[in-house]
C-alpha cells in the first residue's frame, strides 16, 4: 500500500484513518477489511478496492430533511452540504452482522451519535429502516476519494441535536422546495454538495420523500444500483 503523509491534515481525522473498514466484492460479499485510510487512497481505489458504507436520510415529523455541512477539517469532501450522516460500518463483530442490514444500523446509530450528538437511546437500529443499496466511485481530490456499496438508510424522528465541530460545520433541515433551491446552487458551483448526495437527489429521493409513509413499496435489498 502506497505511503501518504497526513501530516499537513486534522488530527483528530487522521486517527480516525486508522479504523477498519469491511472490505466487499462488487456484490457486497465480504472479502476482508482494511484501514479507512487505504480504503479512501485513489491509488487503491483505482485498483479496485471497494468498502461498505451507509448514507442515512432523517427527516422530522414535519417531513423536513436534515442535511449537514461537512467540516473543512474532514479529509475527503470538506465544507460539502451532504445528507444527514455517511460512515462506515466498521470490521468488528456487531457491525459485521449481515441479516437485515443489523450491522450497518447499528453503525449508523454509533456514528449519528459521534457526529449529530443524537442520543443512542432516541434512535436505535429498529427504528433505521433499509431500503436498498447504491455503488458509486467519486474522488475529492488528487490523493482522496470514495469507493463504496451504499447502504440507504431512512428515520423519520424528532430528535436532539448537539454537533461535533471537528465533523460538522452547520446543519438544517430543508423542504423539497429548498433542497431543489440548493441543488440548482451547487450546480452554478455556488455551494458544494457530495456526489453520493447529488446521485441519490438526482435518482431516488424525491420520489422517495414523497412516500414516507409508504417505504416498502421502494424497498429491494436484491439490486444494487450502480451510479
Amino acid at each position: 500500500m502506497p505511503e501518504v503523509s497526513t501530516d499537513h491534515l486534522d488530527e483528530q481525522q487522521v486517527q480516525l484513518l486508522a479504523e477498519m473498514c469491511i472490505l466487499i466484492d462488487e456484490n457486497d460479499r465480504r472479502i476482508g477489511a482494511d484501514t479507512k485510510k487505504n480504503c479512501h487512497l485513489n491509488e487503491n481505489i483505482d485498483r479496485g478496492l471497494l468498502h461498505r458504507a451507509f448514507s442515512v436520510f432523517l427527516f422530522n415529523t414535519e417531513n423536513k430533511l436534515l442535511l449537514q455541512q461537512r467540516s473543512n477539517a474532514k479529509i475527503t469532501f470538506p465544507d460539502c452540504f451532504t445528507n444527514t450522516c455517511c460512515s462506515h460500518p466498521l470490521s468488528h463483530p456487531l457491525e459485521l452482522e449481515e441479516n437485515d442490514a443489523i450491522g450497518v444500523r447499528r453503525a449508523a446509530q454509533r456514528r449519528m451519535k459521534a457526529e449529530l450528538g443524537i442520543p443512542m437511546e432516541q434512535v436505535t437500529p429498529e427504528e433505521i429502516f433499509y431500503l436498498t443499496r447504491i455503488h458509486y466511485k467519486a474522488k475529492s481530490d488528487g490523493i482522496w476519494g470514495e469507493h463504496e456499496i451504499d447502504y440507504i438508510l431512512f428515520v423519520q424522528k424528532d430528535v436532539t441535536l448537539n454537533p461535533d465541530p471537528n465533523e460538522i460545520q452547520s446543519y438544517c433541515y430543508v423542504t423539497q422546495k429548498e433542497l431543489k433551491q440548493l441543488l440548482d446552487k451547487a450546480s452554478r458551483n455556488e455551494v458544494k454538495i457530495t456526489p453520493w448526495f447529488k446521485l441519490i437527489a438526482e435518482t431516488f429521493l424525491f420520489k422517495w420523500w414523497d412516500n414516507l409513509p409508504h417505504l416498502n413499496k421502494f424497498v429491494d435489498h436484491e439490486k444494487i444500483h450502480r451510479m
